[in-house]
């Protein structure tokens, strides 16, 4: 993953982390300057689920790999 994309795909998962049980909306992230191919491949990757609601709309939320992948980085730093 380019370094580029690192650094976006951590401030997804703060955000994601910091949304608690209520996750953030596919349109939140992307207003945030989050693309949807980034997101995609975090939940690819396990490290976000997406689930689709009412009115079209769909709902991220933090796994606990991603979690893992947070903490980790932050002890490495």
């Amino acid at each position: 993953m380019p370094v580029q994309s690192a650094v976006h795909q951590r401030r997804a998962l703060e955000l994601l982390a910091a949304s608690a049980k209520q996750g953030c909306t596919e349109a939140f992230l992307l207003a945030h300057g989050f693309t949807l191919d980034l997101l995609t491949d975090m939940v690819q990757a396990g490290l976000a689920t997406a689930q689709n609601e009412r009115f079209g709309q769909t709902r991220l939320h933090i796994t606990d790999a991603g979690r893992r992948a947070l903490r980790g980085k932050r002890d490495a730093e």
